[in-house]
């Protein structure tokens, strides 16, 4: 009977995988336009879109304020990641810098 329940167990764990919480966060690039407050910055992201009627591609751009313990200078480019709350602003966080400014 404890052979039976331990095997049931074991199945179970198999057939049901932990889903890891941060892999639905999403995460964005973009470039830090400012970085004058303490600890946050505005970061820019601009995304391609295709007009729906004429077609024709244009740049749509947005700005996100990021919490950033790193240290970003203007015009880095970095990658931000969805979090809770920080503040009223902010709800993403600078997660690393994939290029400085030179």
């Amino acid at each position: 009977m404890a052979a039976a329940k331990k095997k049931a167990e074991e199945t179970a764990s198999v057939e049901a995988p932990v889903q890891d919480e941060r892999g639905r966060r999403k995460t964005r690039q973009g470039i830090v336009v400012s970085n004058k407050m303490e600890k946050t910055v505005v970061v820019k992201i601009e995304r391609r879109v295709q007009h729906p009627i004429y077609g024709k591609v244009v740049l749509r751009t947005k700005k996100f304020k990021a919490h950033d313990l790193l240290g970003c200078d203007e015009g880095d480019t970095v990658e931000i990641m969805e979090t809770r709350p920080i503040s009223r602003d902010k709800c993403w966080r600078v997660t690393q810098i994939l290029e400085k400014v030179k």
